[in-house]
C-alpha cells in the first residue's frame, strides 16, 4: 500500500485550492505508487495494473467534476528510478465561467534515471468566459522517456455554444539532464482563436509530445500517414517528436491522438500499445 497523507487544505482567494502528490517507485519488476499526498477534491483512488505489473497505472480524480473561477488545481508527479507510470482522467475536465476570477492549473512532472511517464488525460473543455491559467512542466534525468498529450475544447459545440468571450493563458516546458527542449506559452482569446496565428477559426486543438531517444524515421512517416488533412502536423526534432490536429471534433482529435500514441509508444518505451478503458467510458 502506498503512503498516504491528507495534506492541509486550505481556500484561495474566490476559490478552492486542491493538491495532489504522487510518487512512484520500481520495485523489482514492479512499479508501486509509493508515495499519495492530497489536499481538497483531487485525488487518485488506487494503483491499476490493466498490462503489465511493470507499468502502474492511476486515474487522477477531482469529484466536483469542474473547475470554477478562482479555483486551483496542483498535481506533482515524480516517477523514481526505472518506474514506469501512466496517468489518465476518467472523464473530460470542465472549466466554467470565471465570475470574476481567473481559475488555474499547474502540473508538475519529474521523471528519474531510466524512467518512464505516461500523460493521458482526457479532454479539456473551455466554457464561455472561463479565464483560465495552466502550467505544465516535465523535468526528466537523461535518459528518461516522456509521452503526453492534451486536447483543447473553446465552448461546448454539441449544446451550440463558442467560446466567444474568456482567456486561457498556458506555459509548457519540457527539461531533459537539465536541457531547456521544449518551451510554449501563449494567451487564446476568442479574436485570436480566429486568426491564422490562431486557430484558424478552429474549436478543438490537440498536441501530442514525446520525449527521448531519436525516433526512426519510418515512424515519422508513419504518424503523418494518419490524416491528410490540411490542420494535421508532424515534425520530429532531435529529442522530442510534435504531433498537432485542429479541427472542430473531439471524437476526431482522441481518435487521432490516440492513433499517434499507438505507434509512438513500442518505439519510444518499448511497450505495446493498448486502449485506455476509461477514454472509452
Amino acid at each position: 500500500m502506498p503512503d498516504c497523507h491528507v495534506i492541509p487544505s486550505s481556500t484561495c482567494a474566490g476559490g478552492w485550492h486542491a493538491r495532489l502528490r504522487l510518487g512512484f517507485r520500481r520495485d523489482g519488476a514492479c512499479t508501486r505508487l509509493a508515495e499519495r499526498e492530497h489536499a481538497g477534491p483531487l485525488r487518485v483512488q488506487k494503483a491499476l495494473y490493466p498490462e503489465d505489473p511493470a507499468i502502474c497505472h492511476a486515474i487522477v480524480v477531482h469529484p466536483p467534476g469542474g473547475v470554477v473561477g478562482g479555483d486551483r488545481l496542483d498535481i506533482a508527479v515524480q516517477a523514481g528510478a526505472g518506474a514506469h507510470a501512466f496517468l489518465t482522467t476518467p472523464g473530460a475536465a470542465k472549466w466554467y465561467r470565471a465570475n470574476g476570477n481567473v481559475s488555474q492549473q499547474a502540473v508538475a512532472l519529474r521523471v528519474a534515471a531510466g524512467g518512464s511517464l505516461e500523460w493521458l488525460p482526457q479532454e479539456t473543455i473551455f466554457f464561455d468566459d472561463a479565464h483560465v491559467a495552466l502550467e505544465h512542466h516535465v523535468d526528466l534525468a537523461p535518459d528518461a522517456a516522456y509521452l503526453g498529450c492534451e486536447i483543447l475544447c473553446f465552448g461546448r459545440r454539441a449544446c451550440g455554444e463558442t467560446f466567444a468571450s474568456g482567456r486561457i493563458a498556458q506555459r509548457t516546458s519540457i527539461r531533459r539532464g537539465g536541457r531547456l527542449l521544449w518551451w510554449e506559452q501563449g494567451v487564446l482569446t476568442p479574436a485570436r482563436l480566429q486568426g491564422p496565428m490562431g486557430m484558424a477559426g478552429r474549436s478543438v486543438c490537440a498536441t501530442l509530445l514525446a520525449c527521448g531517444p531519436q525516433l526512426p524515421a519510418g515512424i515519422l512517416h508513419a504518424v503523418r500517414a494518419l490524416a491528410d488533412v490540411p490542420h494535421f502536423g508532424v515534425t520530429q526534432m532531435k529529442h522530442v517528436f510534435a504531433v498537432r490536429w485542429l479541427g472542430d471534433d473531439s471524437e476526431a482529435a482522441r481518435d487521432i491522438m490516440l492513433a499517434a500514441w499507438r505507434l509512438l509508444r513500442p518505439a519510444l518505451l518499448d511497450r505495446p500499445p493498448f486502449d485506455p478503458r476509461s477514454w472509452r467510458t
